[in-house]
């Protein structure tokens, strides 16, 4: 019985592997180049100034016109937690980088600039939906890889799970640096994969559907309606397209900095400009850990607070959502954290690697099937994961048919 489970399990191991091995790489990649955006951004754009301790920045509504000046209407001001931090101005998919003491444009950035590809890329939001739907099969299928993986190395009849055995460039060599890489990494490689899973539009969707059913989310939102930028600012749980009608006027950006500045926010957040005559703006925290979120809607008319959210007066559900996420991008636990996901990333990257020299190791042999029983056994396991991500349950009955296609030409 166990010799025919871990048939079965080395066998979907080796398809579940089969079949998301590029795009896998390619998220280790891309993630943990994501994980060090700061830095790249300050090394690639001028993001760094010096200013004088008794310096004063110029009024936010100065720094907005001399952006528009070279370009479309402005529609969100970043205002750094740092003195040492140029402030940007986003004009449609072009972002300026303007030192807030003297009024000069420093630089500019397009589309969000390359951590924005690289974002893009690791989410393949290039592709659009069908990328993201993909995301979320192949976050489940790695599910799959971590569990199977664990199973397969778990230390069994004197066979240790951390070894390294055999001549350099061997088979034995081969699988267990393969095998130990895979042990030691599959609890932050499943971490990723279920944090996430929340990204997606299926799964995620659904979450945030079942969180907000079951009263464990965050309080109900009103938001700029014009879209996808406002989304990507805000907490995963305040990602809600709902519009919001005020009074009409505006009151300008200076008093609205003025406003969140006496509600504690006087540097480190991102404002958005309203989208349209009479809806509000929006202004959100600049955030590091889950617990800094926090959301402030006002009235841009009579400059009245809307609605001020933050991490408090989030549910259970939504606060392990964000605490998830937070980690999941190596910022809530400071630089361990972010140095715990890079090596998620590098040992997947290299697992990646060394499967295909494996499989060509063992002259491209696909492993034996296993005994029907436990092979019926295996299934239904998969199919109980295929029923928690259905996306990934419909891709496993694909696998499945042809799994059985297979066996009837081989018997045929």
């Amino acid at each position: 019985m166990e010799r025919g489970l871990y048939r079965a399990m080395w066998r979907w191991h080796f398809y579940a592997g089969l079949i998301v091995l590029p795009v896998l790489a390619l998220m280790a990649v891309t993630g943990a180049l994501y994980l060090y955006k700061p830095e790249v951004e300050a090394w690639l754009y001028p993001v760094r100034i010096t200013a004088s301790p008794d310096a004063r920045p110029l009024p936010p509504s100065h720094l907005i016109a001399v952006a528009q000046g070279t370009g479309a209407p402005a529609t969100q001001l970043l205002v750094p937690d740092t003195r040492d931090q140029s402030w940007r101005v986003t004009s449609g998919t072009n972002t300026m980088f303007i030192n807030p003491y003297d009024g000069r444009v420093l630089g500019q950035m397009q589309g969000g600039g390359i951590m924005q590809t690289v974002r893009d890329l690791h989410s393949f939001a290039l592709t659009g939906p069908i990328g993201n739907r993909l995301v979320e099969v192949v976050a489940g299928w790695t599910i799959l890889l971590c569990i199977t993986g664990l199973y397969l190395r778990w230390p069994r009849r004197g066979s240790p799970a951390l070894a390294i055995r055999g001549r350099a460039g061997g088979r034995l060599f081969w699988r267990d640096l393969h095998g130990t890489l895979g042990f030691l990494s599959a609890g932050v490689i499943l971490f990723l994969a279920v944090t996430g899973m929340p990204w997606t539009e299926v799964w995620g969707g659904g979450l945030r559907a079942v969180i907000a059913a079951n009263g464990a989310g965050r309080p109900p939102m009103k938001v700029n309606p014009w879209a996808t930028a406002v989304k990507q600012a805000l907490p995963w749980t305040l990602r809600e397209e709902s519009a919001s009608t005020g009074s009409p006027g505006d009151i300008g950006v200076d008093a609205v900095a003025r406003i969140v500045a006496r509600h504690g926010l006087a540097s480190g957040y991102q404002l958005f400009l309203p989208a349209s005559p009479g809806a509000p703006y929006l202004v959100t925290a600049l955030t590091t850990r889950a617990d800094e979120a926090r959301a402030i809607t006002i009235d841009a008319g009579t400059g009245v607070v809307v609605q001020d959210i933050d991490w408090r007066q989030f549910g259970r559900g939504a606060k392990s959502v964000e605490w998830g996420a937070a980690t999941h991008q190596g910022q809530q636990y400071g630089e361990a954290n972010r140095l715990l996901m890079l090596a998620g990333c590098i040992c997947l990257l290299a697992l990646c690697l060394t499967a295909p020299i494996l499989w060509w190791k063992r002259r491209f042999a696909t492993p034996p099937p296993a005994p029907p029983g436990t092979a019926r056994m295996v299934v239904g396991l998969m199919l109980g994961l295929g029923l928690l991500f259905p996306l990934t349950g419909l891709s496993m009955l694909v696998a499945l048919a042809g799994e059985w296609l297979a066996g009837r030409m081989r018997r045929s």
